[in-house]
């Protein structure tokens, strides 16, 4: 992706570039916009190496946090929460138990950990097998796009 493409980014996915690049660092393969749930979409959800499963919602402004009401909700679904957001984010915003990532479309560094909270075996098992076929689906739909709409 040369530099000019980024400029058709929304900041919020420019982060989320970001942080796919800092999972990577750390191991993770990621999806952007992965709904672990109906009536959920996380920005980020990364698969580490030992299976442990991570979510990150990139915020851009004090309003795109304050509008979301359905962080809470994707706590169940990860082993550890993060927040990411830019330099010029008022991170007093967020809450202190959760994991904090600060970015940009370049790349990103943990400045909080998450908190732990293990997944339960079985539904650690369900979002594994979820973010695979998510990915198999998405790269078929890239080397096939009229079959990737029958895929739905």
């Amino acid at each position: 992706m040369a530099h000019d493409d980024l400029q058709t980014f929304q900041a919020g996915q420019l982060l989320a570039r970001g942080t796919a690049r800092l999972l990577a660092g750390y191991g993770f393969v990621s999806i952007e916009e992965f709904v672990p749930a109906r009536g959920l979409r996380v920005d980020v959800i990364g698969l580490g190496p030992k299976g442990d499963i991570w979510i990150v919602e990139c915020k851009s402004s004090r309003a795109d946090y304050q509008s979301d009401q359905k962080w809470r909700g994707y706590l169940e679904w990860c082993d550890r929460f993060f927040w990411a957001v830019d330099e010029a984010f008022p991170d007093e915003l967020l809450p202190e138990d959760t994991g904090l990532i600060i970015g940009d479309a370049y790349g990103a560094e943990i400045v909080r950990m998450g908190p732990e909270n293990r997944l339960a075996a079985p539904r650690r098992k369900g979002i594994t097998h979820k973010i695979a076929t998510t990915a198999a689906r998405r790269l078929h739909s890239l080397r096939d796009p009229d079959m990737g709409q029958e895929l739905g």
